[in-house]
């Protein structure tokens, strides 16, 4: 992995993703690779692809479809049988864990391989590909695949739910605009949010349950890249298992803004003298918070909010160096 190339791919963002937009605009990639008589949905991967996963499961659901995301590791793949498809999500396309899942699963369901490596061993194991359009990574750090993961598979929703694709091209293409604005404006913010997030004790990132993902991705742009201590957790969740680290560490968090549960969080860090920075909204009790273009939409946060800390692990990374 490379720093600069990490930070490079950062900066491309906006570009690829706006392509991405434009691909969604003409047609939903999904159309003519999924069975007509798709039941059920199993999102297979590890790591950001499981993360991405796990929102676009809880997305699907809502909508009414029959959804899991998984472990490829898990031996406890769900057994649906005929009618299932099954979305095998690697960036890379030689997840070991996911290609061991595909040769576990019933000769019965329908697979589907979602990755950024066309000629990969996970596209030739599967009986159809979608490409995630997110050209090749230099920083070996997997940060537009993930963004474009999520799109992905938000278009497979609209897809199985008989809806168009033209609203989710739009909030790609908001997307692609809210992500310039932050690089562009990075000057501006990054030691505003980074200075009093990256302390002693690691950093925490909480964001709400429709959400997850961003939190449990940020920490892992974290770990992956400068490897630093980082912890996501879930808003509402939060007063459950990470509020008693206030009270014996230097506690330092970031909130993606958007849930009910913030002002539960924030009454235990105000009491006890946490530093908090919110993004994408005003989160209370903060010491900073972060706005960008677009932040009122939903889809535009979860495309968007995770450049935050990737950012911050970027130069992180680069500065270990110097």
């Amino acid at each position: 992995m490379k720093p600069d190339g990490f930070a490079a791919d950062l900066y491309r963002k906006p570009e690829v993703l706006g392509r991405l937009s434009a691909i969604l605009a003409d047609g939903n990639p999904w159309a003519d690779v999924v069975a007509p008589n798709t039941e059920r949905v199993v999102l297979l991967g590890m790591g950001s692809s499981a993360y991405a996963g796990g929102v676009a499961a809880a997305r699907m659901r809502a909508r009414g479809l029959v959804a899991s995301v998984e472990l490829a590791s898990s031996q406890l793949l769900p057994d649906w049988g005929e009618g299932t498809l099954v979305v095998a999500t690697s960036a890379s396309g030689g997840s070991k864990e996911t290609l061991d899942a595909l040769d576990r699963l019933p000769a019965s369901v329908h697979t589907v391989a979602l990755t950024n490596t066309l000629g990969s061993a996970i596209a030739k194991r599967c009986a159809a590909v979608v490409d995630l359009a997110a050209e090749p990574e230099v920083g070996g750090v997997a940060c537009r695949s993930y963004q474009h993961t999520l799109a992905l598979l938000l278009a497979l929703e609209c897809h199985l739910t008989g809806s168009g694709t033209s609203e989710l091209a739009h909030a790609v293409a908001l997307s692609a605009d809210a992500s310039a604005y932050l690089l562009d404006t990075e000057s501006d913010w990054r030691l505003e949010v980074s200075e009093p997030l990256l302390g002693p004790s690691g950093v925490y990132l909480a964001a709400p349950a429709e959400r997850f993902c961003s939190a449990q991705q940020g920490a892992l742009m974290l770990r992956e890249g400068p490897r630093l201590p980082a912890v996501g957790c879930e808003t509402g969740d939060w007063s459950h298992v990470d509020v008693y680290l206030t009270k014996t560490i230097d506690y330092r968090l970031l909130v993606f803004a958007g849930s009910q549960w913030e002002a539960q969080l924030a009454d235990w860090t105000t009491q006890r003298g946490s530093t908090v920075i919110g993004v994408g909204g005003v989160v209370h009790g903060t010491q900073y918070n972060l706005r960008y273009p677009g932040d009122g939409d939903d889809t535009v946060r979860l495309l968007t909010e995770v450049l935050v800390p990737e950012l911050m692990a970027a130069r992180a990374w680069q500065a270990q160096r110097m």
